[in-house]
């Protein structure tokens, strides 16, 4: 059995774009990938409905998984990312860095219900 690469977001990044410059056509634009992207997430939202709502595949519909529409999810966010030269990482970092200031105790952390004890 092969072993799993582990990848870094750049990793991934280069090579979602490695794969859309085998093609002429390239990168779709801002908006149609916004379509896509809006588009993909309309279907995880099916999938997600189907394995953990209220709402049970028919007979006739096609087999998806959470994790393959993720994928899905991922590859067109990835795309979009890569158009507009965005590095995730850095996006990445700017949202922790964000929520680790500005939303530092919005939350309750699991070791201070444990203080009042």
């Amino acid at each position: 059995m092969e072993e799993k690469q582990e990848k870094t977001i750049q990793m991934l990044q280069q090579e979602v774009d490695q794969y859309i410059g085998q093609f002429k056509e390239g990168y779709f634009s801002p908006l149609a990938m916004m379509a896509r992207l809006t588009e993909e997430l309309g279907e995880l939202a099916r999938e997600i409905n189907h394995y953990y709502g209220e709402k049970p595949k028919k007979s006739t519909e096609k087999e998806n998984t959470v994790e393959e529409e993720l994928g899905d999810l991922l590859f067109v966010l990835i795309c979009l990312a890569n158009s507009l030269d965005i590095d995730m990482q850095e996006a990445h970092d700017r949202v922790l860095h964000k929520f680790n200031t500005r939303d530092k105790d919005r939350w309750t952390r699991k070791n201070e219900g444990s203080e009042e004890k």
